[in-house]
């Protein structure tokens, strides 16, 4: 039956978020039972984007994305994927009306990591962020608002302006990887090799500035979806302030991360915080 294998599908798709992210997948478990799925549907499948273009070095990696970008398009015309992390996107890319312009802007960002080495103009690094994290956020937010325009149209600028903070503090975070794994850079008009301090604050001015417009929206978001977001943001936030404190020279030769406990401690602090309506 196909109802069995879309269940099937949505329980790979949540397999992926908590073994690729656990602080994600520690924040999806805030959300209304209602929404959760659809929300690891949606990081299944960019997760798995982004694994092909990160990951499999030693295959082809332009083959592997032009197949998977192929059965993906197939998957959203057809409304069935063999895929099962592709059919599960397709159900929920169905049930919100997702636009095929952000799958489209997503597949394009995913498909310059495999040959583009650094974004040298601000315009490359905007359309670069908008198609790899900020129309993310806005498939999520169709979640989110089920279906009412205007309060989508009223918490656009805001999904985007957190889906930007997120990918940027990543960048930041992966620098290491990124430019001696990976030889990427994405920041423009800084030499990633020579991360100073002034370099640093520059970048984290601009993340704090997202975070602002970001965290606005979150407290105009419905009560499903709220709690959720905002633990995202304080795990995040709690992300850039560790960075702030790690002198450049460190970022660039480490991966700073939240540890496990930090995590729980957010969870709860941030729990109150939600509670007493101190967002």
């Amino acid at each position: 039956m196909k109802q069995l294998f879309d269940t099937v599908s949505c329980q790979c798709s949540k397999l992926v978020t908590k073994t690729y992210s656990t602080s994600f997948s520690l924040a999806t478990k805030m959300l209304s039972n209602a929404i959760r799925e659809d929300i690891y549907n949606i990081y299944g499948f960019v997760r798995l984007a982004d694994e092909i273009v990160d990951s499999f070095h030693d295959y082809d990696k332009t083959k592997l994305f032009n197949d998977f970008e192929e059965d993906l398009y197939e998957a959203l015309s057809n409304k069935i994927s063999v895929n099962p992390i592709l059919n599960a996107f397709q159900h929920t890319y169905h049930k919100y009306g997702i636009e095929k312009s952000m799958v489209e802007a997503f597949m394009k960002s995913m498909r310059l990591d495999l040959n583009k080495s650094d974004y040298k103009s601000l315009e490359e690094y905007k359309e670069y962020i908008y198609g790899s994290a900020d129309v993310v956020g806005l498939m999520c937010l169709k979640v989110f608002v089920n279906g009412d325009n205007d309060k989508y149209n009223e918490l656009k600028a805001s999904a985007m302006s957190l889906g930007s903070a997120f990918q940027k503090v990543n960048f930041l975070r992966d620098l290491k990887a990124d430019v001696e794994g990976l030889n990427r850079s994405y920041f423009p008009n800084i030499n990633m090799d020579a991360l100073d301090e002034n370099s640093k604050q520059e970048i984290i001015s601009d993340i704090e500035y997202d975070f602002e417009r970001g965290l606005h929206g979150i407290k105009k978001l419905p009560i499903e979806a709220k709690f959720g977001v905002f633990m995202a943001y304080r795990y995040y936030k709690q992300l850039l302030k560790k960075l702030q404190k790690t002198p450049a020279l460190q970022i660039k030769n480490s991966r700073i991360r939240v540890s496990n406990p930090k995590k729980i401690e957010l969870l709860m602090r941030s729990y109150v915080k939600y509670q007493l309506n101190l967002m």
